[in-house]
């Protein structure tokens, strides 16, 4: 059951379109997609608020053929932004603007979301990077799942990148990670026992109206119900093609170690719920500048501890992958610059300018076209 070969791996990306004279979002999503789809086709589409454009990439093996797949649709929908006076950047929250309630995307998927959720649907304009691994195996993929869950807040600790929302500094580093909590179906998801086990849960929450479908699971991990994938998707929107493959990298590796263990009959870690539900909470509020909950222990620990604890954990794995080399220097960037959070907070403390944090991120998302943005 080890990996044999590298397994594949994509990337979904959700962008905010921002207006380059206010800095506020703007929703223009489908005169965009329009527009990009021109040099994309379906790899991109619309999201849930028109102020949100979601892009996808094709499955790849080697990272750095991944890596330009992305700098392609940050390109490509930049482009087309600007070709109808808009922007692109990639945050997980808006840094201004996002009226409540928010333009909602026309058709009835959305329309039932609505009707069904109300008020849950009106601060939905988070953007997130869903990463998602080749694995054909249903009850393969729900055993990985049970393997990362414990790591789940140090993924949300370097993905932090929604520290302000909407005009005001949250005091978070991912309050994106806060708002989707309030879904029913989110955040870590349950251990699963069995195929049976899975398909039973899903049953009682469409059942009770908890989700309209399969694919309102909105768990962090989840077999995809349209692709034959594990999706992992607890990240915020990465500012930057670098931050994007990083987190690519590490899944990848997450899910290698985690068929490894399975092959060796390792018994997958079962934290109590409380500590992970605490552990995401402090991940949230401190991304890699404070502290974080060690769930084996309970215990407070340096979240920077942790993701060096991480990274050492999936060393072999990222070795395998041919990935070591990469992971050691975006690791070593990453420090010296901070996660998302840290970037944001720095663009709006040189002079106390919101609009600094927006045109910060518009930069970013113009650079893709480098070999690091």
């Amino acid at each position: 059951m080890a990996c044999a070969a590298r397994l594949m791996v994509g990337v979904e990306e959700e962008y905010l379109l921002v207006d380059p004279r206010t800095r506020a979002v703007r929703p223009a999503a489908e005169t965009v997609v329009a527009t990009a789809a021109e040099r994309l086709g379906d790899r991109v589409g619309t999201e849930i608020t028109r102020f949100q454009v979601e892009v996808r990439t094709d499955p790849c093996q080697d990272l750095t053929a991944l890596a330009e797949q992305v700098r392609a649709t940050r390109r490509a929908t930049a482009a087309a932004a600007a070709r109808h006076g808009l922007r692109v950047m990639s945050s997980g929250t808006p840094v201004l603007g996002n009226p409540i309630p928010p333009p909602i995307t026309e058709g009835a998927r959305y329309a039932r979301s609505v009707a069904a959720f109300r008020a849950l649907d009106d601060e939905q304009s988070a953007c997130a990077c869903h990463v998602h691994i080749g694995l054909d195996d249903q009850e393969l993929a729900l055993r990985v799942s049970n393997h990362i869950r414990p790591w789940l807040p140090t993924l949300i600790a370097i993905t932090a990148n929604s520290p302000f929302w909407a005009g005001r500094d949250t005091g978070y580093a991912s309050w994106r990670t806060m708002i989707w909590a309030r879904w029913p179906v989110a955040g870590p998801p349950p251990v699963f026992h069995s195929v049976a086990h899975f398909d039973d849960l899903v049953g009682q929450l469409h059942a009770t109206g908890a989700i309209l479908d399969p694919g309102g699971l909105y768990w962090d991990i989840r077999p995809s119900s349209h692709v034959p994938t594990i999706e992992i998707r607890v990240g915020d929107a990465a500012p930057t093609v670098t931050d994007t493959v990083f987190l690519a990298a590490i899944v990848r590796a997450l899910v290698d170690t985690a068929i490894t263990a399975i092959a060796a009959k390792e018994p997958a870690p079962d934290p109590a719920q409380h500590l992970l539900r605490a552990a995401y909470w402090r991940a949230a509020l401190d991304g890699l500048t404070g502290s974080a909950i060690d769930v084996r222990t309970g215990t407070a620990v340096p979240a920077i501890g942790m993701a060096h604890h991480l990274l050492t954990h999936l060393g072999p794995a990222l070795h395998r992958n041919h990935d070591l080399d990469l992971a050691r220097t975006t690791w070593d960037w990453i420090r010296a610059r901070g996660t998302g959070a840290d970037r944001q907070r720095q663009a709006h403390q040189r002079r106390n300018r919101l609009t600094d944090v927006v045109d910060a991120l518009i930069i970013a998302a113009d650079q893709a076209n480098r070999s690091r943005a």
